[in-house]
């Protein structure tokens, strides 16, 4: 795999998440995120180019759904996945999610 800059900054967060995986329902953990990304842990297989939904439970307890995020690389049980496809409503959540996670880096506070 060709090496890629993000364009986007991820933050560390620690939020259980539900995905699909076929037939079978996973779970586990995110551990960072951005506007456009996310690096899971899970008890369920995921392979490079395969798609699954997942769901998030934020840190301010708030559930996200996303409908399509693709695998992009994998290492052992921990998944790098691009979002694919969400709906704006909860693309609007991310974003105020990663907005205040940026405004708390800056200010030296941890979120």
């Amino acid at each position: 795999m060709p090496f890629v800059i993000r364009s986007y900054r991820r933050f560390p967060v620690q939020c259980p998440v539900s995905y699909n995986a076929g037939t079978s329902q996973g779970l586990g953990t995110v551990w960072n995120f951005s506007v456009n990304g996310w690096k899971l842990s899970g008890d369920v297989p995921l392979q490079v180019g395969q798609t699954c939904p997942l769901t998030v439970t934020l840190p301010n307890q708030e559930s996200i759904f996303v409908d399509a995020a693709i695998v992009r690389w994998v290492r052992g049980q921990e998944y790098g996945l691009e979002t694919v496809t969400v709906d704006k409503p909860t693309q609007s959540r991310v974003e105020h999610m990663v907005k205040h996670l940026e405004e708390a880096t800056l200010a030296g506070k941890h979120p």
